[in-house]
């Protein structure tokens, strides 16, 4: 397909559903040079930001999910629907669009609807083991669903899904050759296990707060930490940046030295960190957020501890974090057979079986 195609792309509201749409994105260019690019975000929220970052032209809709508690905000939810079909409908009449392409988020559901009504040919991603409501919304029209977990067709309709698994950086595939280039750059003891610790980009409390009551623990245990707070809560923790053992920083910007050096990994359970460390390969406690929509990051979690490949640790359970740690630290077959498993979990190719899918429903 050598003319000219136009891609409208619409998810975001967090880095787990801008990096697989801007993934996307990156492979269909290498695919069709001369492809038009169109992101649709929702206005204040971070796709505003990172979308003009990677490149690409984006436009703002005025709305916000539901809140699940009573509020304000709610009342103005009719309007901002309204107004946001409108404005998709009027974006869509203009740029014209072959294929509409939905990540999730808020404003993927306005701007799929009106793709469908006027005939676009639409694909959905679905990054999580549970579905938010927008994608099971979506599902009835949508000509592919692409997933990341089995099981879906509980949400979908069974013949449009495709299992093709998460957008990941391709850099995580090289990690076991960078081990001692990442013990170097972060400055690290070559001699001692290191506990990497990932709570997002906008950082996780809970778990922050368990790395900090710990900090004397993981001293005893003669283990080094590599704390990523998040930046609401670098100004809380840079403290302890003072500490022999402990490097504390708002975010890592090379991931990839990151896992490489990791021995023992602390996450929460977003959909594009449990992808990454599927591929990353090394032992993980799952510390998943109880806040999110359906509770999805501990059914993520479940569905990788429940294969004996990671450990889960939830929030109402964290007092037994040093025996949970200690025993693992000090278990290296359960490492290895964490490792093992977690490994067989990867979908690596899973951007270009995206765009594969994408293509079959642009020639259709």
């Amino acid at each position: 397909m050598k003319q000219s195609i136009n891609i409208l792309i619409s998810g975001g509201g967090t880095g787990g559903h801008i990096y697989p749409a801007i993934a996307i994105a990156n492979e269909i260019k290498v695919r069709f040079p001369n492809a038009n690019f169109l992101f649709v975000g929702a206005k204040d929220k971070m796709e505003m930001e990172k979308v003009p970052q990677a490149g690409y032209k984006i436009k703002g809709l005025w709305i916000s999910g539901i809140q699940r508690k009573l509020s304000v905000d709610n009342l103005s939810f009719p309007f901002k629907l309204m107004s946001s079909l409108w404005n998709a409908s009027k974006i869509i009449k203009k740029f014209k669009p072959h294929v509409a392409i939905g990540t999730g988020g808020f404003a993927s559901g306005p701007t799929l609807i009106m793709a469908n009504r006027k005939g676009i040919p639409t694909l959905i991603q679905e990054q999580n083991s549970y579905p938010g409501i927008t994608n099971k919304l979506l599902s009835k029209k949508a000509g592919k669903i692409c997933v990341a977990y089995d099981n879906l067709e509980r949400f979908f309709p069974k013949e449009k899904i495709r299992k093709t698994g998460n957008p990941v950086r391709q850099d995580l595939l090289t990690i076991y050759s960078k081990t001692s280039e990442a013990k170097s750059f972060f400055n690290l003891n070559a001699d001692k296990k290191t506990v990497l610790v990932i709570g997002g980009s906008l950082g996780a409390r809970k778990v922050n707060q368990l790395i900090e009551n710990n900090l004397d623990f993981f001293k005893n245990q003669e283990v080094e930490v590599l704390w990523q707070c998040g930046k609401f809560y670098i100004d809380d923790y840079k403290k302890y940046n003072s500490l022999e053992n402990v490097q504390v920083h708002q975010f890592l910007n090379r991931m990839d030295l990151a896992y490489a050096c990791a021995d023992i990994i602390i996450s929460r359970a977003g959909a594009s960190s449990v992808s990454e460390l599927c591929i990353v390969g090394k032992p993980v406690i799952f510390i998943p957020s109880p806040n999110v929509a359906e509770d999805h990051q501990t059914k993520n979690a479940k569905s990788i501890a429940d294969k004996h490949a990671a450990l889960l640790l939830k929030e109402n359970e964290l007092n037994t974090f040093p025996i949970v740690f200690e025993t693992l630290l000090k278990d290296e077959g359960k490492q290895q057979s964490l490792s093992e498993n977690i490994k067989e979990l990867a979908l690596p190719s899973a951007t270009k079986d995206i765009v594969d899918e994408v293509e079959k429903i642009m020639l259709q």
